[in-house]
């Protein structure tokens, strides 16, 4: 079974940058589907990004396009969410999740799921 550990997150300033990881273990990394979600106190876990297999195709949600990259690199079974113009509003618990197949925005998509970390913007 799948094992995944987020790190990187902390506080930082409105407009700053923070960049997340989260590393793999058990299972073949590159096989499978890698995705961000976030969840803020009081509201529904909600989609953040994904990544295919080799990397080569990305996904995003409204709220953080343009803002933050993801990126995999599966050498070294991490995945990476690269985030920029840090808003108040991208406070929340950051997860990184996995699947075998499909790479949707739907949280019922990814079976295996890591503890989260914190990130929290201050303005």
């Amino acid at each position: 079974q799948v094992q995944l550990v987020e790190s990187g997150g902390g506080l930082v300033q409105a407009g700053g940058s923070l960049r997340l990881s989260c590393t793999a273990s058990g299972g073949t990394f590159s096989r499978y589907f890698m995705g961000w979600f976030r969840q803020a106190p009081g509201k529904e876990r909600e989609f953040v990004g994904s990544i295919s297999w080799s990397g080569g195709s990305t996904r995003y949600a409204d709220s953080v396009k343009g803002r933050f990259t993801i990126s995999r690199d599966n050498a070294k079974n991490t995945v990476f969410l690269q985030m920029n113009s840090l808003k108040p509003e991208d406070t929340a618990v950051y997860y990184c999740a996995a699947a075998n197949r499909g790479w949707g925005s739907r949280r019922n998509e990814y079976p295996y799921w890591g503890q989260g970390t914190q990130v929290t913007v201050s303005s």
